[in-house]
């Protein structure tokens, strides 16, 4: 089995006697949100849309675990990179619809001349559009739901595998919409590649973050998000009109949607089933055992699996709640309130709104080469996607979402301005891209990573699974609102279309300064303790199984269930 080695410098040292099995502890993390490097490392945030739960094991071989000797396997390696490829994927068909869109346009303007006859009307045309580009939400606000079931179904490997039928026929369909002369097929594979990333946004989280060591969870936990942003950057690069963004080749931008899910279907019969999967809910000790050395190379594994067991016990002692039991019960009303408008915050900030439509955006404001202006939006946010890693353990989550939905107010209202002044004040063109880009760059310092973080630290295990798929719904439908309305809304505003995001992102600020607690570096009892939950049912619920007196670090308390 190939091994890589990562080993200290220096000479010859004595044979030191073999490391005793560390400690039996539990961590929770809640995947497709936040893999948190633990003990006081830095910490990563993962994609704004969607996401599911986890419990994750703290104990992996000490091979794992010292940074000075780090070993990982041919198959940890190949089985992260496998599973992030839905990542990529993800990101890829988030970008993709916005370079063609004029060129989309007329094909649909061409289609329905060769049905009817006559040009499509303007008003048409606009709700063709915006379906194309809203469906996809649709479709994976729909699997948020389904996120729980399939992988508990069908196993975390097996998931991603069949899931990947939804993303070849989603890009087939995409492909080969004009060759068929159907705006139908164009609109129906959106909507099932949205179905595909609505699962994927979950299942690549948590399979990785359930093989993956301690040490190095915080970043495969970037690696996730790298993975989105990149893929939304390979779409709009691709989009140019030097490489696929011309009439004839367009649907061949669409049909690339398919290639990671080729690559992944391809790859994930090499990789191994989650070892924490098979044993904890699956009850196969052999298996899961093989799965554990051929991603570890260790040949002994009784003490994780010692721990795995443990961790069982705790999980089976702690109550599931239902959804409507977050908004009935007084111990979780305010949490879930407080969930829900955080992910509202996140979608209707208006990001989306950039991403689907900047190279219009850009186009109205005059800038000479707005294809290369989104690409350059799109840089942005890849760089600070990585800066944000270093600031939401130093900032807080609180303080750091604040200051990314003021950052984006004052952008909002600057780009308002220099829209409105654009005829008079010619270099208002050059104010309103770099309001864009710091738009953006706020987004990913706040909004895009601080909800789901706090999802998953005001609930415990028995509560997440329904707060996150709430949470997930929540989410998907207001990019689907976002993606479907967003046209209409600017045509009808003209430039101050982003007054509207800026009230709403004030009114965010608002409520996030009066209403939202700090939660960093706090455990459920005192996170509880914010919102006056002190009954003995809450207490039990918030810290079955969490050391009190040892402040948690960021999602170092992590539930089993995955739910989008």
């Amino acid at each position: 089995m190939l091994l890589l080695r990562v080993t200290s410098a220096g000479g010859p040292q004595a044979q030191a006697p073999p490391p005793q099995p560390p400690t039996v502890s539990m961590r929770r993390a809640c995947a497709g949100v936040s893999l948190s490097q633990l003990d006081g490392h830095n910490t990563t945030h993962l994609s704004s849309t969607a996401t599911g739960c986890l419990e994750l094991p703290a104990v992996m071989p000490a091979g794992f675990q010292q940074l000075g000797g780090e070993t990982l396997t041919g198959t940890f390696v190949l089985s992260v990179f496998t599973a992030v490829l839905g990542s990529l994927e993800f990101g890829y068909n988030i970008g993709v619809i916005n370079a063609p869109q004029k060129i989309i346009e007329a094909d649909y303007n061409a289609t329905w001349v060769h049905r009817y006859g006559e040009p499509i009307p303007t008003g048409t045309l606009t709700s063709l559009w915006s379906l194309s580009v809203a469906i996809f939400s649709f479709g994976g606000m729909l699997s948020s739901f389904c996120v729980g079931f399939i992988s508990e179904w069908l196993g975390r490997r097996k998931a991603m595998l069949i899931n990947n039928m939804f993303a070849f026929i989603g890009g087939s369909l995409m492909g080969l919409s004009k060759l068929c002369r159907s705006f139908e097929m164009l609109i129906l594979g959106r909507f099932i590649i949205g179905v595909y990333c609505g699962l994927a946004s979950a299942l690549t989280p948590m399979y990785v973050g359930e093989i993956a060591p301690t040490s190095l969870r915080g970043a495969l936990g970037t690696l996730h998000q790298l993975a989105i942003v990149t893929g939304i950057l390979i779409a709009q690069v691709l989009g140019l009109e030097s490489l696929l963004g011309i009439e004839d080749l367009w649907p061949v931008l669409l049909g690339l949607a398919i290639v990671p899910a080729v690559f992944q279907m391809a790859l994930l019969p090499f990789c191994p089933e989650s070892p924490r999967f098979l044993y904890i809910v699956r009850c196969q000790e052999h298996q899961a055992k093989r799965g554990l050395r051929r991603l570890t190379g260790r040949q002994e594994v009784g003490s994780m699996l010692a721990e795995m067991k443990e961790e069982k016990r705790k999980m089976d002692m702690e109550r599931k709640v239902s959804i409507l039991e977050l908004f009935r019960s007084p111990l979780y009303r305010q949490p879930i309130i407080i969930s829900i408008l955080l992910q509202l915050s996140q979608q209707l900030s208006g990001v989306n709104a950039i991403f689907y439509y900047s190279t219009s955006i850009f186009m109205k404001a005059g800038v000479q080469s707005p294809v290369y202006a989104t690409i350059g939006a799109g840089v942005v946010n890849c760089a600070f996607t990585v800066v944000s890693l270093f600031l939401i353990e130093r900032m807080g989550r609180r303080t750091l979402h604040m200051l990314g939905l003021g950052g984006m107010c004052i952008c909002a209202i600057i780009m308002t301005t220099a829209l409105a002044l654009l005829d008079s004040v010619p270099w208002m063109s050059y104010i309103s891209m770099l309001s864009i880009f710091g738009f953006v760059a706020f987004f990913e310092i706040g909004p895009g990573p601080i909800p789901w973080f706090y999802v998953a630290e005001l609930f415990s295990q028995g509560p997440r699974p329904a707060a996150m798929a709430v949470a997930g719904f929540s989410n998907w439908t207001a990019n689907f609102i976002i993606g479907m309305c967003f046209q209409y809304v600017a045509d009808l505003c003209g430039p101050y279309v982003f007054l509207i995001f800026a009230a709403l992102l004030l009114f965010f600020l608002i409520f996030t300064f009066f209403r939202v607690p700090e939660t960093r570096g706090k455990t459920f009892d005192q996170i509880a303790a914010n919102f006056d939950l002190h009954s003995t049912a809450g207490m039990m619920d918030m810290d079955m199984d969490m050391d009190l007196d040892k402040p948690s670090t960021e999602l170092d308390y992590l539930g089993e269930e995955s739910i989008n």
